[in-house]
């Protein structure tokens, strides 16, 4: 008899004690419970401690933090007609809990699939240069429609950015020898305005002594010695007339 007792009273203990585990939530701070009871809906509780009614009510978790989900690379083609694979990242939180929930089924896998669309559509809708150099600008228009897309199901897209854009291989080296060709052209302006300063320059002295007779003659005889130094050898000139008609108006002068 005290057997069948000390029987009857282990097993009541143990029963409250699963009813108290099934009763008994405690959540941390950064998750909200959305309660149903007995179907309908009952309210957001949380963090903390929270007593629920098993069988009756039920409670299903949703965290408040921010969520980095990797969208899986889109084959898209450009609207100049280039086959190009997108891949990006999506940062997005629950603001309303109870919509997340009841709105949509599961906010988790709608929140990807509708990424992945939009990437496809954005990116199909930009030239293959536009989505090489205007990556924040895509980033935004991506963000803006997935927010505006999410925000019944009570998600707020904070953040899109496009990790890499994949070109196939002759699109590659048509723009490495495009990158090549250009390289070159500027070499080749750079080399041009160089000889066009040199020869500006070159051009600038001349008129400049062209003004002053006894310049340039100074500067005849300044080659002819730099010449000379240069090599021993003989060499053969014309003098100059204006040279010779200065010493013999010099030699007037004294007589």
């Amino acid at each position: 008899m005290a057997f069948g007792l000390g029987t009857g009273t282990l097993v009541l203990i143990i029963f409250i004690i699963m009813l108290l585990v099934a009763a008994v939530k405690i959540l941390p701070e950064y998750e909200r419970g959305v309660v149903f009871f007995l179907g309908k809906y009952q309210g957001v509780k949380g963090p903390g401690l929270i007593i629920l009614i098993p069988g009756i009510q039920k409670m299903i978790k949703v965290s408040l933090r921010t969520i980095a989900m990797d969208v899986p690379p889109q084959e898209v083609i450009t609207k100049d007609n280039v086959s190009v694979s997108v891949n990006a990242v999506v940062y997005f939180r629950v603001m309303n809990p109870d919509k997340a929930i009841i709105a949509v089924e599961n906010f988790m896998y709608a929140t990807s699939q509708l990424a992945q669309t939009t990437l496809r559509s954005v990116c199909g809708q930009a030239e293959l240069d536009e989505l090489l150099i205007e990556r924040d600008k895509l980033n935004k228009r991506i963000q803006e429609i997935l927010d505006r897309q999410t925000d019944p199901w009570g998600v707020k897209v904070a953040l899109v950015e496009v990790k890499a854009i994949d070109l196939p291989e002759e699109m590659k080296r048509a723009m490495a020898k495009q990158a090549e060709a250009e390289r070159e052209k500027r070499a080749k302006i750079i080399h041009a305005e160089g000889e066009y300063s040199a020869a500006q320059r070159v051009l600038d002295a001349a008129d400049l002594l062209s003004q002053n007779t006894t310049s340039l003659q100074l500067r005849y005889l300044q080659t002819l010695t730099e010449v000379a130094t240069e090599k021993n050898s003989t060499i053969v000139f014309p003098l100059p007339i204006d040279l010779v008609e200065m010493f013999m108006k010099k030699k007037k002068t004294e007589e």
